[in-house]
């Protein structure tokens, strides 16, 4: 299959070398990491095993040319360039798969190309990029995928088997959005609190900010302090209380699931803390703002969310 990587952060390349490593035709459309990718390949640090891969690399996608599956690793923030990016890598019968973090993204992908190429998904996985084409993969990997506009295809399995044989622990969700908001209970808390907390535990309280910003909290902080992850939980049980006034059934030991399960991470760092700590700009909308909207919208209540929305923005504004 010829694929094309659009994002080669941390997630892009980590899949995408995956992808190649299985002997799959694997362009990734690079900007600042171009002249290393192009003389060093890209490597992976996993307790795993590691794994070095030479992709084929590109600077725009008209280099590229139309491929069967493009897959989307960039940040939300970067959204506003799929239409100028992904229409000169579709052809008639091209895929387009983006992996992004929280809500509104098939849309973007689907207004750019089509709701007919459009596929959904998401991935539960500990990835940091540490160096140009460098990634260190810590945990997990799994990735969800779903079709944009209904039920599971033959195609959206096709991909989730392209996936499997590539040694990516693959699903396919017969509903996509019920499964961001699956996500959704660990991101809101873990990417917003490990933000948020560097501001202060009343700063979280109120949702103002009004003293200095310290350090930002990882997985390790937030669940070793009684505090934060009573924080953490009221946050979980909001978020899935909102994904019940959509309509989607998420029980509430999907809680006790998440916090086990990042309790074995250690000292993680969700990555809206790197791009925070980075001066990047943040996924506020999507992982924050998106749902608290849809949330109010459907009647459901979330005042923790609310408040860190707003000292999020504050925050955003600072970085």
């Amino acid at each position: 299959m010829k694929i094309a990587i659009v994002g080669c952060g941390a997630l892009g390349s980590y899949y995408g070398a995956l992808l190649c490593r299985a002997g799959h035709e694997t362009h990734f459309l690079l900007r600042s990491d171009y002249d290393a990718v192009r003389r060093d390949g890209v490597t992976i640090l996993s307790p795993e095993g590691d794994i070095h891969v030479r992709p084929i690399c590109a600077r725009t996608p008209e280099q590229i040319g139309p491929v069967a599956l493009v897959v989307i690793g960039l940040k939300a923030t970067a959204n506003d360039i799929f239409p100028k990016v992904l229409p000169p890598l579709c052809g008639p019968d091209s895929l387009v798969l983006t992996l992004q973090n929280g809500l509104g993204n098939e849309d973007a992908v689907a207004r750019a190309v089509g709701a007919d190429r459009t596929l959904g998904g998401l991935c539960f996985v500990c990835l940091n990029r540490v160096a140009p084409g460098t990634i260190v993969h810590s945990a997990h990997g799994v990735v969800v995928m779903g079709e944009y506009d209904g039920p599971s295809r033959p195609r959206t399995r096709h991909v989730a088997d392209t996936f499997t044989q590539a040694g990516i622990e693959c699903r396919v969700a017969e509903n996509i959005i019920k499964a961001h908001w699956e996500k959704l209970v660990w991101n809101i808390p873990f990417n917003g609190l490990g933000v948020a907390g560097a501001a202060g535990f009343e700063a979280v309280e109120t949702g103002k900010l009004t003293g200095r910003i310290g350090a930002c909290l990882t997985t390790k902080d937030l669940l070793g302090d009684p505090r934060w992850e009573r924080i953490v939980r009221d946050l979980m049980m909001e978020t899935i209380g909102a994904a019940r006034a959509l309509g989607f059934d998420i029980p509430d030991a999907a809680a006790d699931f998440q916090i086990n399960r990042t309790r074995a991470m250690g000292a993680y760092k969700a990555s809206t803390l790197i791009d925070f700590e980075r001066g990047q700009p943040l996924e506020l909308e999507s992982l924050f703002g998106e749902p608290l909207r849809q949330a109010q919208k459907a009647g459901a209540k979330c005042p923790r969310l609310e408040k860190l929305c707003g000292l999020l923005e504050q925050m955003g504004q600072r970085a």
